[in-house]
C-alpha cells in the first residue's frame, strides 16, 4: 500500500472557526424561517459538530461528491436538513445562498429532507428516522467488502452517522445496530445527539432507555462524552478515538441543546420543529454576534475559510487517483462492481430451461440464476432474512459474511426484516455493490418503510419476495400474501416482477441487473410447469412486461386471458379447454405493470386489442386490475390453512374454473 503524504490542513483560527459556526446558527434559523416550514433547534445545536466534522476530520471532496473513497456522511435524523445543506453550501458542493434561501420550495435543491441523487453531496435519502441508521451500517458492510475484495489502495474509508433520540427509539435501528455489532464493523462512527426533546416534549414522555448499555450490549465502543456539544476540540478528539477503533463500530454519545443559544426556546419541542419568531431570531442573532437585522448573512472571511475545503479534497482525492493508477488488479471487475451491474457481457451466463426439465419454483429459479450468473456480478452480494435457502439466496460457493470472513458474499441479515432492507438501501448508496434480499411476501410489510425510501432514492436492490400467494399452502393466512401486490405497484419507483416460470425468471433478473433503481422479484413456493415458449418470448417479452405467449390457432382470438407469475399455466390451461369448444383465447403474460405501462401505445394495443373481453388471472388481490381487465378471477379475502393444491382449488384458480369465467365474460 502507498504511503501519502499528509494532506494539507485547514487552519486553525478559534475566533474566525467560531464565527463560522456562528454563520451555521444563523443559517440554520433564517432557512427555516424563510420557508415559514423547518427545523432549526437541532441544526444550531450541532452547528460545532458538523464544523469539526467537515473541516478536520472527513476524509471529502467538494468539487467531486462522487469520488470512491470518500468518507460518507449521513444525517439520519434528516429533519436537521438544512444543517447539512448550510455545510454543503459553505465548503463548495455547489450549493448556493439562493438554494438556502428556497429552502423547501417547490424544485429547490434543499428539500426538507436530504435526498440522494437531488441535491450533491447527499449520500442517502433519510427523514423517516432511523433508516440513516440502518443505511450506515450497509455502507459498512460495503466498504470493508470492498476493501477486503479489491485493495486498500481502492477503498479505504469510514462512515460517520449522526442520529437523534428519533432514529434511536425506531425499532430498525434496534435491528441495524445489533447487526453491525454482531459483524463488528470498524470504521462506523455515530453520534447520537442526546437532545432529551421529541416533538411531543421531553423524550422522557416515552423514553428513558439507558443508551451506554443497549449499545455496549450490542458490542459497540460506547464514548459518553456529555456536555461538550460546544467544544471542538473536545469534539474532535472524540471523533478520533471513534475513527481509531477497527475492530468495533462506535457510538458517541453527545448531549446537546436543542436551539442553543436561544435565550427562550433552547431545550424546548417549539424549537424542534417551528420556525423561531421575530424577536426570538433578533435576540438569539445579537448573542450569536451576528448582524440581527440580516438574513443568511455570510462574510466573505467565513466563506473563505470554508472554501480551504475544495483543495484539501482534491489533494486527498489525487492522491487516492495515483494509488488507483498503480493498482494491478482486475480493473474490469473494479470497474463493473462501482457501476453495480455485471461484466461485459454477463448475460451470456444466464441459464435457459426446456419443458423437460420438469417443473420448477421461482425462488428455485433465481437461486439457479445466482449460481450461473454470480461470477460475471462482481459486487453481487444476496442475503436473506433468516430464509436463505427458502428464498433462494443460498447461492453456491458464496461464504457468510463474519468477522472471521469480512469478504463473504452471502449475507444473513437474520430476522430483521426492516434493517435489512434499510442497510440493502446503504449498501447501494455507499456504491460498488449489488445487494440483493430475500424474505416471504407477506413480510415485505415489516420492511415497508426501507423499500419506499430505496424507491424514491432510487437505490439499486434487488428484493427476492417468495411463498408469493395462496399457494404456499399450510402455513395459512398469516402467511398467505393478498394485498402485498397492490401496494407494491402502488409504489412509485419500484419496479414489480412476478414471473410465470423459470424462464422469465431468468429474464428478470437480468433487468434487474441492467436496471437502475429497486426491483422486486415476486416468486413462487410451489413448482411450476416451465412453459412452453417462454424460452423463446420472454427474452424481448418480459422486459417490456408483457407480451402474448400463445395465441388461437386461426389468429382471431375472441377473449384474452391475461395471467401472471403462478396462474398463467392456468391461463394456459384454460385456453385448451375453450379451444376444445371451439373458443379461441389468447394467452398473455403480463408480470411487470411498471415495465408494460412504458412501452408505445402500438405495442401495448397489439398485446392487449381494444374492444377484445379480457379476464385476468391472479391469486391476490383484484386491486387495480381494471385498468386492464374487464373481470378478475381474484382473491380478495384471506386464505386458509390447506395444502397449497387445495387452497388454489378451493378460491377457484383451476383451469376449469378460469374457462367458465371466460365463458360467463363472453356471454355478457
Amino acid at each position: 500500500m502507498t504511503t501519502d503524504p499528509a494532506p494539507p490542513e485547514l487552519p486553525r483560527d478559534p475566533p474566525l472557526e467560531q464565527l463560522g459556526i456562528n454563520v451555521i446558527r444563523g443559517l440554520a434559523i433564517d432557512g427555516p424561517r424563510a420557508a415559514n416550514s423547518g427545523h432549526p433547534g437541532t441544526a444550531m445545536a450541532l452547528a460545532p459538530l458538523a464544523h469539526v466534522l467537515f473541516t478536520r476530520v472527513m476524509r471529502h471532496d467538494p468539487s467531486d461528491p462522487s469520488w470512491p473513497d470518500r468518507d460518507r456522511f449521513v444525517l439520519s435524523n434528516g429533519h436537521a436538513s438544512i444543517l447539512l445543506y448550510a455545510l454543503l453550501y459553505l465548503t463548495g458542493y455547489g450549493l448556493e445562498l439562493d438554494d438556502l434561501r428556497s429552502f423547501r420550495q417547490f424544485g429547490s435543491r434543499t428539500p426538507g429532507h436530504p435526498e440522494a441523487r437531488h441535491t450533491p453531496g447527499v449520500e442517502v435519502t433519510t427523514g423517516p428516522l432511523g433508516q440513516g441508521f440502518a443505511n450506515g451500517v450497509g455502507m459498512g458492510i460495503a466498504e470493508r467488502w470492498l476493501r477486503t475484495h479489491f485493495s486498500p489502495d481502492l477503498c479505504d474509508h469510514h462512515t460517520y452517522v449522526i442520529a437523534g433520540d428519533g432514529c434511536l427509539e425506531e425499532g430498525i435501528s434496534h435491528e441495524a445496530a445489533s447487526l453491525a455489532g454482531h459483524l463488528q464493523l470498524g470504521r462506523l462512527v455515530y453520534v447520537y445527539d442526546d437532545n432529551h426533546i421529541t416533538i411531543d416534549g421531553p423524550t422522557e414522555l416515552a423514553y428513558n432507555d439507558d443508551v451506554a448499555q443497549r449499545f455496549e450490549a450490542y458490542g459497540w465502543a460506547v464514548d459518553d462524552v456529555g456536555e461538550v456539544a460546544n467544544d471542538t476540540v473536545a469534539l474532535e478528539e472524540a471523533l478520533r478515538r471513534a475513527r481509531s477503533d477497527e475492530a468495533r463500530p462506535s457510538l458517541i454519545i453527545l448531549r446537546s441543546h436543542i436551539g442553543y443559544p436561544s435565550p427562550h426556546l433552547t431545550d424546548s419541542a417549539k424549537a424542534h420543529g417551528d420556525p423561531f419568531g421575530d424577536e426570538e431570531a433578533r435576540a438569539t442573532k445579537e448573542i450569536l454576534g451576528i448582524p440581527p437585522d440580516e438574513t443568511f448573512w455570510v462574510p466573505d472571511a467565513v466563506l473563505d475559510f470554508y472554501r480551504r475545503c475544495i483543495p484539501r479534497g482534491q489533494a486527498l482525492r489525487t492522491q487516492w487517483e495515483r494509488r488507483s493508477a498503480a493498482w494491478d488488479g482486475d480493473r474490469a471487475r473494479w470497474d463493473a462492481a462501482q457501476a453495480g451491474h455485471g461484466m461485459a457481457g454477463w448475460e451470456a451466463t444466464l441459464p435457459e430451461f426446456s419443458p423437460e426439465d420438469g417443473p420448477m419454483a421461482t425462488r428455485q429459479a433465481i437461486k439457479a440464476c445466482l449460481d450461473a450468473t454470480g461470477g460475471a456480478i462482481p459486487g453481487l452480494i444476496p442475503g436473506s432474512a433468516d430464509l436463505t435457502g427458502n428464498t433462494g439466496m443460498a447461492m453456491d460457493g458464496a461464504v457468510a459474511q463474519s468477522v472471521a470472513d469480512p469478504g463473504g458474499s452471502l449475507i444473513h441479515y437474520g430476522i430483521r426484516e426492516h434493517g435489512m432492507g434499510g442497510i440493502m438501501n446503504g449498501i447501494a448508496g455507499h456504491g460498488g455493490m449489488l445487494p440483493v434480499g430475500g424474505t416471504f411476501f407477506v413480510f415485505s410489510d415489516y420492511m415497508r418503510g426501507a423499500v419506499r425510501v430505496g424507491a424514491l432514492s432510487q437505490a439499486h436492490v434487488v428484493y427476492s419476495w417468495t411463498h408469493d400467494s395462496i399457494g404456499l399452502g399450510e402455513d395459512g393466512p398469516t402467511h398467505q400474501p393478498i394485498e402485498q401486490l397492490a401496494a407494491m405497484r402502488a409504489m412509485p419507483g419500484l419496479r414489480v416482477i412476478r414471473p410465470a416460470d423459470a424462464n422469465e425468471t431468468a429474464q428478470a433478473w437480468r433487468v434487474a441487473v441492467d436496471s437502475s433503481g429497486p426491483t422486486a422479484l415476486v416468486l413462487s413456493r410451489q413448482k411450476l410447469p416451465v412453459l412452453t415458449g417462454t424460452r423463446q418470448r420472454a427474452v424481448e417479452g418480459l422486459p417490456r412486461g408483457g407480451y402474448v405467449l400463445r395465441d388461437g390457432d386461426n389468429g382471431s382470438p375472441a377473449v384474452v386471458l391475461i395471467g401472471t407469475g403462478s396462474e398463467v399455466h392456468l391461463c394456459l390451461e384454460a385456453a385448451d379447454l375453450l379451444a376444445a369448444e371451439g373458443v379461441e383465447a389468447r394467452v398473455v403474460s403480463l408480470p411487470s405493470w411498471e415495465l408494460f405501462a412504458l412501452q408505445e401505445r402500438s405495442y401495448l394495443e397489439a398485446v392487449l386489442p381494444p374492444g377484445l373481453p379480457r379476464l385476468s388471472v391472479e391469486a391476490a388481490s383484484s386491486f387495480g386490475w381494471d385498468r386492464y381487465a374487464d373481470d378478475f378471477v381474484s382473491i380478495d379475502h384471506f386464505g386458509a390453512s390447506a395444502p397449497g393444491e387445495r387452497a388454489m382449488e378451493e378460491f377457484g384458480f383451476t383451469p376449469e374454473h378460469v374457462a367458465a369465467r371466460a365463458r360467463d365474460l363472453l356471454a355478457r
